[in-house]
């Protein structure tokens, strides 16, 4: 008797479809008629019939068949439960796991065998590989090991089909060793075939790189000693190994093969060729090799278009772009994504969003891939506005969608984070962070907002969310990535100990050496934190260089005043044989300048276009100017400024502003400043600079002058702040701050290393003082200036012989700078001070910078 499902009845207008098929049929209810149902409707009427009419004579596996091909499983799960077992029913089993497999119902998969299992039904070497799959899917190592002891007990570790399917889900599983015993079992009892083979590569070639080459040694054995033929499949797994490793060699001795073999035929090895070269950049064989496919997809084509966009030859890409538009080739997301995707990856972002608007012109709906790509051509821009405008698309047409993947919201939602952190609404990205459940949060999703404060002024808030991903329940392990971001906001901070203590982390977890750019920020941060000497070790130590190495080291020499050591850098850069550029030398001007090496300096600036082809651009003929402003040779860079090639920008005024303010040259300061306002660039640097120039020169009145147009224009001074770095933590000062619970005797230590240093010869310069206030006030006040006030904690906390490293925000008080130096001869301690500008090490009486400050 066949289980009731108690179909509904049928409702009136299903008369003219159903019931009209049912008595309209000049034949009695039987198997045909079962078969011959082309819906749900129909296969449930007919149940319906055999129910009131006690049909016997019509077989349950008919019905079950028919509601399977309806995608109703549970209703034929409900007449199969009801079925004795006999060898024939498993194929319903069989079909019924098969079916939740396909609709990615694993969990479900499980379940059924389970009670197939308890129902009595001895599963077949079909049902198995079903299963395995649904483990390998699942990462349950677990329940494959334990699926695995159950097919050894019921004899069936004798097929090769259902050990194939083993040795695949152990490699889903990432148990690579189970994988490879089992593998090697099946050789030595001479039950492997090409699919055991293609099976053991591909679990290689799937776990990434290390594994990966493992896989194409093995893919090697399996064709020239063992002189088994693979199928396409393999071609395509063993090929897109070779890109993601790069081993172009091997790639081609693959294509080798899949010539003599006639596979190259197939368009899915044709497409994995194209991309392979093209991913080992070498785009003529690509070329080659495309334009010679006699059967071409849209597939070949994007493997071409993202090659090129990849590379940054958009004319090649977009050439193929329009070439396909042409031949009314079906321009698919995936094309478009691509050319979008270039365009951002390259800097172009307004490039980027015209292509998505030709896109949305055509009808097509954008992916997770074409948003994300689209968003960081916005944030490449600062293009907040576009990228506000795809938020609200996400929210109406992604987010909550039924059928979504989640993965891809996350990664949509990343993007966002991602494009409102660089577009400097970092309120906005911390706000849809923390909108991401704790337990949803990825690594990406840290990681871009770190990177959005460290790169947008929020250093702090950088370091405290990088430590907060440590003390997370569900910890996520940072990646190079995340680490070169808090690295910049150690290096932004000056803050040492923090730096070491990530470096510490680096060391202990093994990060690969590949990471290039770890150990480029790891120099970077040593050297803005005042520690030159560890740069120079980790520089040293480095298997791997490219130009931001040796750039970021000569960067550091310069802040520090080591323009020799600079330069001994950059003659060594050029004996490994990596050619100077702008940036280049943009970097050694620097060191010269900030060193007092002018001669050396002029001499590098005029073999620039001589020696490398290089041309000067503004940044260049600032540091040179810069240069002579410092060294007193004010009159030599303007006639320089007067013959330049463009037009000065404000940079080139404000280091001539800048030498105006060393050597008290008030008429040539106020041009400079009168050119920068008429730029439109007069801001509170600019001013307080020439503020200074008149303190200096005693000319009080000029002085009110410009505070009270700062004042009416509402240029608002930055407020100088000083932090010093403490055994446990790091303390600020403000001037005049009194807030520390120390305060008092901060400001005891401070006045008895006035008054000692005054023995010695050190006269306050009250120029830097309020000019409104009688000459004794003006020495009080510039004794509570905050760099002063971080000095005298210093000492008060840190251990004898230590240097005592302090940072401020704006450039050092020219008083505190000569009180340094005196202070230096009376304690124990080196005084590194990182100013807006350089750094500067006191020591015995003297500083680094020997006056070019």
């Amino acid at each position: 008797m066949l289980f009731h499902l108690n179909p509904k009845p049928p409702f009136p207008f299903y008369v003219s479809t159903a019931v009209k098929f049912l008595w309209s049929s000049t034949t009695p209810v039987s198997s045909s008629l079962v078969k011959q149902c082309k819906s749900l409707t129909q296969a449930k009427l007919v149940h319906q019939q055999i129910l009131v009419q006690s049909l016997t004579h019509v077989p349950a596996t008919f019905l079950i068949a028919a509601y399977i091909s309806h995608n109703v499983p549970s209703y034929a799960l409900s007449l199969l439960r009801r079925l004795s077992p006999s060898p024939y029913g498993v194929y319903w089993w069989n079909a019924l796991i098969r079916c939740a497999v396909s609709r990615r119902q694993l969990v479900n998969s499980l379940r059924l065998f389970l009670q197939m299992l308890r129902l009595g039904w001895h599963p077949d070497h079909y049902t198995f590989p079903f299963v395995l799959k649904s483990c390998g899917e699942l990462l349950s190592f677990r329940c494959g090991s334990a699926l695995h002891a159950f097919i050894c007990a019921s004899g069936f570790d004798s097929n090769v089909f259902v050990c194939n399917a083993l040795v695949s889900m152990y490699g889903r599983c990432g148990a690579l060793d189970y994988a490879h015993h089992l593998f090697d079992e099946m050789f030595q009892r001479g039950m492997c075939d090409a699919v055991s083979w293609n099976s053991i590569v591909a679990v290689y070639i799937q776990r990434g790189h290390a594994d990966a080459e493992r896989g194409i040694q093995l893919f090697g054995r399996m064709t020239e000693d063992f002189r088994i033929r693979v199928n396409a499949f393999s071609l395509v797994n063993v090929l897109f190994a070779c890109a993601s490793l790069g081993m172009w060699l091997r790639g081609k001795q693959v294509h080798g093969y899949a010539m003599r073999t006639g596979l190259y035929e197939d368009v899915f090895v044709g497409n994995a060729i194209v991309d392979m070269y093209a991913k080992c950049g070498m785009m003529e064989e690509a070329k080659k090799v495309f334009e010679r496919m006699k059967v071409k997809d849209v597939v070949s084509w994007n493997a071409m278009v993202t090659a090129y966009s990849k590379i940054g030859n958009f004319e090649d890409a977009l050439g193929l772009f329009e070439k396909m538009r042409k031949e009314n080739i079906e321009l698919n997301v995936v094309t478009w994504s691509a050319v979008i995707a270039g365009y951002a990856q390259r800097g172009h972002g307004y490039k980027a969003l015209d292509v998505f608007r030709q896109m949305q012109s055509c009808s097509l709906k954008p992916n997770a891939v074409t948003l994300v790509s689209f968003l960081s051509g916005c944030a490449s821009v600062g293009a907040l506005l576009y990228g506000k405008e795809t938020h609200c698309y996400v929210i109406r047409c992604v987010f909550g969608v039924d059928g979504n993947d989640l993965e891809d919201d996350l990664m949509v939602t990343n993007a966002l984070i991602d494009m409102y952190s660089k577009c400097k609404s970092v309120n906005v990205a911390r706000a849809m962070f923390d909108a991401i459940a704790p337990n949803e949060r990825n690594v990406v999703s840290w990681t871009v907002l770190i990177g959005g404060y460290a790169q947008h002024g929020e250093a702090n808030g950088a370091l405290e969310l990088f430590s907060q991903m440590f003390q997370q329940v569900n910890y996520v392990r940072p990646n190079a990535f995340t680490i070169s971001c808090a690295l910049m906001a150690c290096a932004r901070l000056a803050a040492l100990r923090f730096g070491r203590q990530t470096h510490a982390y680096v060391l202990r977890n093994q990060y690969e050496s590949a990471f290039l750019f770890v150990d480029n920020c790891l120099v970077d941060m040593y050297s803005k934190s005042g520690d030159i000497g560890a740069a120079r070790v980790v520089f040293d130590n480095m298997q791997q260089r490219n130009a931001v190495s040796w750039t970021s080291l000569m960067t550091g020499y310069g802040m520090h005043g080591c323009g020799h050591e600079a330069l001994k850098v950059f003659d060594e850069m050029k004996k490994a044989g990596l050619v100077p550029d702008d940036v280049t030398f943009l970097v050694v001007l620097y060191a010269c300048s900030h060193s007092g090496m002018v001669d050396q300096g002029l001499e590098y600036f005029n073999g620039m276009s001589k020696e490398f082809g290089i041309t000067p651009g503004s940044d260049h003929y600032a540091c040179i100017i810069d240069l002579l402003g410092r060294a007193g040779r004010l009159d030599e860079a303007m006639k320089l400024i007067e013959v330049m090639p463009m037009k000065p920008s404000p940079v080139i005024w404000v280091a001539l502003l800048s030498g105006c303010r060393i050597h008290a040259n008030v008429e040539l300061g106020e041009y400079a400043t009168s050119k920068l306002l008429e730029l439109g660039s007069g801001s509170d640097g600019s001013y307080t600079l020439l503020s200074n120039i008149y303190a200096k020169a005693g000319r009080w009145k000029d002085v009110a002058r410009i505070r009270s147009l700062m004042k009416h224009s509402g240029i608002k001074k930055k407020p100088g702040c000083s932090w010093v770095q403490g055994k446990k933590s790091t303390t600020t000062f403000f001037v005049g701050d009194r807030t520390h619970p120390e305060s008092q005797k901060i400001y005891e230590i401070l006045a008895d290393l006035i008054q000692r240093v005054k023995a010695l010869g050190y006269v306050p310069d009250t120029s830097f003082a309020l000019h409104d206030v009688d000459d004794e006030e003006k020495g009080d006040l510039l004794s509570e200036h905050s760099e002063k006030l971080a000095l005298a904690y210093g000492i008060l906390t840190t251990s004898p012989g230590a240097p005592i490293r302090i940072t401020k925000n704006i450039r050092v008080c020219g008083d505190c700078h000569t009180a340094f130096t005196y202070i230096s001869m009376i304690i124990d301690h080196e005084i590194i001070l990182r100013d807006s500008s350089r750094f500067h090490h006191f020591k015995e009486g003297s500083c680094s910078c020997r006056g070019y400050w």
